[in-house]
């Protein structure tokens, strides 16, 4: 059932609830991953499911239902942690195809209401309902009708709204499931002032602490904080912060179609037993680069600039990058790139518990001129890049599991996703 609280108006149930000022929304899909898989799987409704890898090749939580989270389950928790709590839980790796294509479908709904959307995750959306930028109804009415054609569609979303960012993202946080919180202007500030600093989105562990050393716990006190005081204790998002606290942020949500390009597309793999040889190492960086070079392909994403992440151990450590010759979406040509950067993070001997692959740099430059001798190169790129085409339509058509090369097979059943999926837009 939906709960709804209406903030500073008393018996706001019903329908037209006036609103004077800026009307920015979140939408949040609740339980997102695990709502798919119950709806797609009706044997499943109603029991604690766990979407995500196993703690056999050290997984992660990616996502818990509500039936799993009432034990303690919550997303990023190691997969043995989650066992531990609920041994009952159904456990899948999910579907990541099937959760972009039901994402797609949730941003369409609320196109239709707005073009102001602003898409920052799978399964979180920002919109803009002010009163006569848009349309004139109600922003609470329009919100109502978003839940309800949500439901339609099988799962559920919770949404809050106030006058920026930051108030809908904490009123989003308020009821869940299927909650619909509404901040009216004029009383955003005394919405926030008693909720915790960690209520607040950018309030990591370490400022938490900080701001309880200075005796600070709640988003008012936050509010009052002298801003030079702030950017001495707290750097230069101090004097934000507080604004943010305060409930004074400006915020604007863009349309979907100015919204920019992510800063880099990349893709990890924690390994169930560490990789010790050289050539295993390569291979696994290979594979990694071929699933982020099919999503840059998807998103038609070029770029100059390729990373290596590699971890030692759960502590420790190191990256290295560098830049392409020209823009490219290809993993044969910013993977082999990415193996040569081996030698700057890795020596024989040394473990390898987790690889990583981005790329990032983004552009539409052209190639750089190719010399006189440059024609088997450019021959071989011609190549890779129809092949990379084919085998794209192939998995779209049929699935992952359609092409695949060795490399791949190699490690079917030895590692686990550990990229935040849920915090990705793809």
């Amino acid at each position: 059932m939906e709960a709804q609280e209406i903030h500073g108006k008393k018996g706001a149930g019903g329908l037209g609830v006036p609103w004077e000022g800026p009307a920015v929304g979140l939408l949040d899909l609740d339980a997102f991953f695990a709502s798919v898989e119950q709806l797609d799987h009706p044997e499943w409704r109603g029991k604690p499911l766990i979407v995500g890898g196993s703690s056999k090749k050290r997984g992660v939580v990616s996502t818990a239902s509500y039936e799993a989270r009432r034990f303690g389950v919550h997303s990023a928790m190691p997969a043995a942690t989650a066992e531990r709590l609920c041994p009952q839980a159904i456990w899948t790796q999910g579907r990541y195809g099937r959760y972009r294509e039901m994402s797609e479908k949730v941003m369409a709904l609320l196109l239709d209401e707005t073009p102001y959307v602003e898409q920052v995750s799978i399964d979180e959306a920002f919109f803009d309902v002010t009163p006569g930028r848009y349309s004139n109804e109600s922003p609470v009415d329009i919100c109502r009708r978003v839940q309800g054609r949500v439901a339609e569609l099988g799962i559920t979303c919770s949404i809050g709204i106030g006058v920026n960012k930051t108030v809908a993202k904490i009123a989003s946080e308020r009821e869940k499931p299927r909650g619909l919180t509404a901040v009216l202007p004029g009383t955003e500030r005394a919405f926030l002032a008693p909720l915790p600093v960690s209520a607040m989105s950018g309030v990591g562990k370490a400022t938490q602490a900080r701001l309880g050393q200075m005796g600070i716990r709640t988003l008012g006190q936050l509010s009052r904080l002298d801003p030079s005081a702030a950017a001495s204790a707290l750097g230069v998002a101090g004097p934000r912060m507080v604004e943010r606290a305060a409930g004074l942020e400006r915020s604007r949500v863009a349309r979907a179609a100015d919204v920019e390009q992510p800063k880099s597309v990349s893709n990890e793999r924690t390994f169930a037993e560490d990789l010790l040889a050289r050539e295993e190492i390569e291979a696994a960086i290979m594979h990694i680069a071929g699933i982020v070079g099919a999503r840059l392909r998807k998103h038609g994403l070029k770029g100059t600039t390729v990373a290596l992440k590699i971890k030692y151990d759960a502590c420790t450590g190191r990256s290295a990058q560098a830049r392409l010759g020209s823009p490219t979406d290809q993993e044969g040509v910013f993977g082999r790139r990415a193996v040569g950067l081996l030698g700057e993070v890795w020596s024989p001997g040394m473990r390898a518990r987790l690889l990583g692959v981005a790329v990032s740099g983004f552009t539409d430059e052209a190639p750089l001129q190719l010399g006189l001798f440059d024609d088997r190169d450019e021959r071989r790129r011609a190549e890779e890049a129809e092949l990379s085409r084919v085998r794209d339509e192939l998995r779209e058509r049929f699935g992952d599991a359609a092409v695949r090369y060795g490399r791949d097979l190699r490690f079917d059943g030895r590692t686990s996703d550990t990229q935040p999926m849920s915090k990705q837009r793809f």
